[in-house]
């Protein structure tokens, strides 16, 4: 793993949260995103090499909106930048580590992802994350 490339953090509201973090991190929101295929909208902050995922639901079937639900807002998941997403997936699987999907699908901000099933990661959701080449 090269580095914390994200952490991502479940808001109720980008609408009050955004202005939120850009006094708090005194810098402004430098890109708004939807996945589609995951029900949610994000929002990211740079904080010298590291970045903040804010993380709306915009549906019920939404893995945020469950996580809303159960445990309120607040730290989701910290996300690993790694050079070879597949490679990774497979040393961790070796390791006996649990993962959540068998194949890297698309995620925000250009990037391969991949979560770690928490149960054996201490309770902490991990996302591995590929930048695609453009």
């Amino acid at each position: 793993m090269l580095k914390v490339e994200h952490i991502g953090i479940a808001v109720q509201s980008l609408q009050v949260s955004i202005p939120l973090f850009e006094k708090l991190l005194n810098t402004s929101c430098y890109k708004q995103e939807t996945v589609a295929s995951e029900y949610v909208e994000t929002a990211f902050f740079r904080q010298g090499e590291t970045k903040i995922e804010l993380l709306e639901a915009t549906g019920g079937e939404s893995a945020i909106a469950r996580f809303l639900e159960k445990k309120g807002e607040g730290i989701h998941h910290i996300a690993f930048e790694v050079n070879d997403i597949r490679e990774e997936m497979a040393r961790l699987t070796a390791e006996g580590f649990t993962l959540l999907q068998a194949e890297p699908k698309l995620g925000a901000d250009n990037k391969l992802v991949c979560f770690l099933h928490p149960k054996g990661t201490n309770g902490v959701l991990v996302e591995l994350c590929q930048e695609i080449e453009k």
